[in-house]
């Protein structure tokens, strides 16, 4: 690992210096809504394309993010191995560092760690509790939080300083393309309440003990109807129009050795084939995310 670490401060004695990394997540953000949105921000970094995440859920497609793997692009005729291959490739042109030494990735498989190594300072935030911090997801970062909010972006980049002294790896998890798709400001009071892994686990065990109850209270809860479907659609394509306006914003004050990544973790059905939401869903909808990359502009 000594050998990396003089060669990044080789790099830096020299002038060429190696690029921050600004790694975003859209939390549930489909392919065909982020396509729908108008982005001109975000499309000077780079335009988008579909891909498909690795899971139809949260948590794992980001412990696949930390492993240093994006969505795939699905090729066909190809060997997995090289798929993997040529997607991990990818890193020396994100950081900056033509020779990066891939064996030293092993064996924790983690890309905080190897960025550590490297000399990142690593710093992650996320908006979903299921990411939270007593997690093994904070595993390997110099800094992990939960941001203040789970809908405001603007918060998380508030927080953020590049240092002078190292490059920077910021891995941020924010959930306005979540459900409910509300705005900073905004409140979904008039929505049910829907909980995911993490909020099913606090109440699990109130529900054992009285399952009777639990579900007395929720018998009158119905299914969206095809209007709402359309009208949580219509928000999220929104809630992508106000995060590329922050994001815009933020690009601004960053330094021009940043280089970012912008994707969805998985995608969201919105009523198709009976199906509403993401997790334990097999639908082509739930894995179409878009992913973009590139230097700040």
């Amino acid at each position: 690992m000594a050998g990396m670490i003089d060669k990044v401060k080789g790099m830096f004695g020299n002038g060429d210096k190696l690029n921050n990394i600004v790694f975003i997540v859209f939390d549930s953000c489909r392919w065909d809504a982020y396509k729908a949105a108008h982005t001109p921000n975000l499309d000077r970094i780079g335009l988008a394309e579909q891909r498909y995440s690795y899971a139809s859920w949260t948590s794992p497609s980001h412990y696949t993010f930390l492993m240093g793997m994006v969505p795939h692009c699905s090729p066909k005729g190809v060997f997995a191995s090289n798929v993997y291959r040529d997607e991990f490739a990818q890193w020396s042109t994100r950081l900056n560092l033509p020779e990066v030494e891939f064996g030293k990735f092993v064996p924790q498989l983690s890309l905080p760690h190897f960025l550590k190594a490297a000399g990142y300072w690593t710093e992650g935030w996320v908006s979903l509790p299921v990411l939270n911090p007593m997690t093994s997801m904070s595993q390997h970062f110099d800094k992990y939080e939960l941001a203040p909010s789970h809908n405001d972006i603007s918060q998380i980049f508030d927080k953020l300083s590049f240092r002078d002294d190292k490059p920077s790896f910021f891995f941020i998890n924010t959930g306005e393309t979540h459900y409910p798709y509300i705005l900073p400001g905004e409140t979904a009071d008039d929505l049910p309440h829907i909980s995911g892994v993490h909020g099913v686990f606090k109440h699990l065990d109130d529900f054992l003990k009285n399952p009777s109850e639990f579900m007395e209270d929720k018998k009158n809860d119905e299914f969206f109807s095809p209007d709402q479907f359309k009208a949580f659609y219509d928000k999220q394509v929104v809630c992508v129009e106000h995060l590329d306006r922050v994001v815009g914003k933020f690009l601004e004050r960053c330094p021009k050795n940043t280089y970012f990544m912008v994707m969805s973790d998985h995608g969201e059905l919105f009523g198709e084939d009976g199906y509403f939401g993401h997790g334990p869903i097999f639908h082509e909808k739930v894995f179409e995310v878009f992913f973009l990359e590139g230097r700040r502009p």
